[in-house]
């Protein structure tokens, strides 16, 4: 699978990368992946182990007489966020990606997500590793786990283990731009059981889809203005309540730092009012979809009636409110950040949401720049939901990091870049949740930075990366690796 792969060049770097796509490797189920790279480096002869969480570490001794220079650690993720089209059944704990390379040269999966997140950094750390023309001092590389469903192996990283001070990490998605910071997060889970009441005489049952939606990552997408399915479709659920609708069940979203693509919902509503409320969705269709023009063109919103007919549904004031609580509950930019222009300080997605046999659950990411505003915000959750009798709590809370502009590593890197591409590279704090801010609070004397090739469309199918940008990635990676030895 995915031999034009080895056409590529860098050919090291897309070897690897071909290897990673053959490799199922959803968040949780890095471990046939791990046993695939540590048999790599028992071939080499590289010295590997583990953490207690599992994260892997893989080094190489320094270039004969290049023993005191700095050591340096390549950093990445295993896993990928498993995200397909809704009409591409694919199982991404057994299946591989399948990939394309595009006329427009960017490389794309074909309905699925590419996991160049972060993929790519992890193929140009293995490269790195096995290329012996390359000068360097001790190299470490560092593969964390599941940082794209809870940053596990980030929080759980091992302390007083890793060796080097230099930490690149190679997880940023901008061609032409360095990451000195990155905004902190946490997961807000509300679950509660809703009281049901048998269907009334004359009430029958209909779906409420809304597909179609763009998606995108949670952080680097958010200020965009694309629709959130969970947001919109409770949008039309509120404007179904003058007709007496009650909810059955609900299905928005499958991760809660992907943007939502699609939403359904099941609701009953008496015979007589079914023709209306079917008017209703379809002038809200155009009222989306003219709202979103230009952001988020393929918006689709229908309301069917079923064949089969559910024994319960909410009572009308337990659907009420909870809808009530989901059209109020705090969805996308927050704030903007005054200290870094253009950069969102604090914002929330309603990722996913569920409702079965009463039984309701969400599941939000709320990230800040500031770690207090990313609390305050989970505690807005938990004001509101509690007014309904829901359970609020707060999990996989993690760092921000705080930027050095006064940055040695960063001072080479942006000399580096001037040198080898003619430019100065921006140097910018990302509304994402990169994993430096949570080793930086284990290593707190450790340099980092972030950078790597122009990947769009991250946590979604329409995931991409642009060819050149790879390979001008590639070279400045080598270039500052020997640099560093040799400084």
């Amino acid at each position: 699978m995915n031999a034009h792969l080895e056409q590529l060049s860098p050919h090291s770097l897309w070897h690897h990368f071909r290897t990673l796509c053959n490799t199922p490797r959803p968040s949780g189920h890095e471990a046939a992946l791990v046993a695939i790279l540590e048999r790599w480096a028992d071939g080499l002869g590289l010295a590997h182990d583990r953490d207690a969480f599992g994260n892997l570490r893989i080094r190489k001794a320094a270039t004969p007489g290049f023993e005191s220079a700095p050591g340096v650690i390549l950093q990445g993720h295993l896993d990928i966020v498993a995200q397909a089209n809704a009409d591409h059944p694919h199982d991404f704990t057994r299946d591989p990606i399948e990939t394309r390379v595009g006329d427009d040269g960017w490389l794309h999966a074909r309905h699925t997500t590419l996991g160049a997140d972060n993929g790519l950094g992890v193929a140009a750390a293995l490269a790195i590793l096995e290329d012996e023309t390359l000068v360097h001092g001790p190299l470490e590389t560092l593969f964390t786990l599941e940082e794209e469903s809870s940053m596990g192996g980030a929080l759980h990283l091992a302390e007083s283990w890793l060796e080097g001070r230099l930490l690149l990490n190679l997880d940023s998605e901008d061609r032409g731009e360095v990451f000195i910071g990155c905004a902190g997060g946490a997961d807000v889970i509300v679950e509660a059981q809703l009281p049901t009441a048998p269907l009334s005489e004359g009430e029958r049952a209909l779906r409420l889809s809304l597909t179609g939606l763009s998606g995108g990552h949670s952080g680097i997408d958010i200020h965009k203005g694309r629709g959130n399915a969970n947001r919109l479709l409770v949008r039309v659920l509120r404007a179904l309540e003058p007709f007496g609708a009650r909810l059955v069940d609900y299905q928005g979203g499958t991760l809660r730092n992907a943007l939502p693509r699609e939403a359904f919902a099941t609701l009953v509503l008496a015979d007589d009012e079914q023709a209306p409320a079917r008017e209703r969705v379809a002038a809200l269709q155009d009222e989306l979809r003219s709202e979103l023009a230009g952001i988020d063109e393929g918006l689709t919103l229908t309301l069917a009636p079923l064949d089969a007919w559910p024994d319960e549904a909410l009572t009308g004031q337990a659907s009420r409110l909870l809808v009530s609580a989901l059209h109020v509950a705090p969805c996308g930019v927050e704030r903007m950040s005054i200290a870094v222009p253009g950069v969102v300080e604090t914002s929330n997605n309603l990722g996913v949401v569920s409702l079965e046999g009463g039984r309701f659950h969400l599941c939000a990411l709320v990230r800040s720049l500031h770690d207090s505003a990313t609390l305050d915000l989970a505690d807005r959750f938990r004001a509101l939901f509690e007014l309904i009798g829901a359970r609020t709590r707060v999990e996989n809370a993690y760092p921000g990091w705080t930027p050095n502009p006064d940055s040695p590593l960063l001072t080479r890197f942006c000399r580096l870049h001037r040198e080898l591409l003619g430019s100065e590279p921006e140097v910018k704090v990302i509304h994402a949740g990169l994993e430096c801010g949570i080793i930086g609070g284990k290593y707190p004397q450790m340099d980092m930075i972030s950078f790597g090739p122009l990947i769009r469309g991250a946590h979604s199918p329409d995931e991409r990366v642009e060819l050149d940008s790879v390979a001008e990635f590639w070279d400045l990676l080598r270039t500052l690796i020997e640099d560093l030895a040799e400084g």
